[in-house]
């Protein structure tokens, strides 16, 4: 007898750039519905600009849960999000609304629609130091390569400038003895329906390079240089993640701010493109949408209004 899931759950997946904040919220307003924030960015208070954190009026919208939850320097595991995840799913469900999930990081997607076991693997603060040091002393792509010869796999998901993901990664296989990349998975515990959105690239690195320009113009460097004057420093997770540690490096003197912007749009469209080995259109599981045609606005609409119908 197969397992009767909870639900019906939307997610709303693809590429940074792509307008998913705004579908959602757009289609969640009209079915009384709620989001559960699927990009890790923006767990982070203070950090509005750099994370394209919906503006206020779409949060004011429809409310949204798992974002701004953390002070930017507070620690933060996967487990951690899944348990809050379904957590927010059953509270939304038990009010009669219907729950959203809506994001482009892939790994905390994967966590939720997948059911994924995630290794409860406590930190070893000596390794990564030792580990930490090693990228200082080396490069990142020095612990890349090792990850590469041990799970490539899991190399293939995680981007070569992304040192937390990678030392996770060979802590995990450190530690249990099993590649990050064979993370089991349990049934899933709700019924979703995916939808991903998706365009040509060339017209989502014109996206990405508006919306960056857009940043700039909304505070960018202002924002950087608060959060640096109120102590956090450059080297944590959250102020080294794309936007940040480029405008770090122009409020320090490294790069121009014309570099700085360039940098910024460069790793951006290297992240889109990471994205979709998370995200792939060739995925059964997920339903792309072209943002670039004239009906997939309507389409997306048919197809949550029949999903929600079909779990009545």
């Amino acid at each position: 007898m197969a397992k009767e899931l909870k639900g019906p759950i939307v997610a709303i997946v693809g590429p940074t750039g792509v307008g998913k904040s705004g579908l959602a919220v757009d289609l969640a307003s009209r079915v009384n519905g709620e989001i559960v924030n699927a990009d890790s960015r923006q767990f982070y208070k203070r950090m509005d600009i750099g994370t394209a954190k919906p503006p206020a009026q779409m949060l004011a919208r429809v409310r949204h849960h798992l974002i701004d939850i953390l002070e930017p320097d507070e620690k933060y595991s996967l487990a951690l999000y899944q348990e809050q995840a379904y957590s927010a799913f059953d509270d939304t469900l038990r009010d009669g609304k219907q729950p959203f999930l809506v994001g482009g990081s892939g790994l905390y997607v994967k966590a939720i629609v997948k059911g994924m076991n995630i290794p409860r693997v406590e930190p070893s603060f000596d390794r990564r130091a030792e580990l930490e040091q090693a990228t200082a002393e080396k490069g990142s792509g020095h612990l890349y390569r090792q990850l590469q010869s041990i799970d490539p796999e899991a190399a293939a998901k995680i981007e070569p400038q992304n040192v937390r993901r990678i030392i996770r990664a060979l802590e995990v296989y450190e530690t249990t003895g099993h590649k990050f990349s064979e993370t089991g998975s349990s049934e899933p515990k709700y019924s979703f329906l995916i939808i991903g959105l998706t365009c040509p690239r060339d017209e989502l690195y014109h996206r990405i390079d508006m919306r960056v320009d857009q940043m700039i113009k909304d505070g960018l460097a202002d924002e950087v240089k608060a959060l640096l004057k109120k102590g956090y420093p450059s080297d944590l997770p959250s102020m080294s993640g794309i936007g940040y540690s480029q405008i770090t490096a122009f409020l320090e003197g490294k790069l121009t701010l014309a570099d700085a912007v360039k940098k910024i749009k460069f790793d951006t469209h290297n992240f889109a493109r990471h994205q979709y080995a998370w995200f792939r259109l060739k995925d059964p599981d997920i339903t792309w949408l072209d943002i670039t045609g004239n009906k997939w606005h309507e389409e997306a609409s048919n197809l949550i209004e029949k999903f929600i119908e079909n779990h009545a």
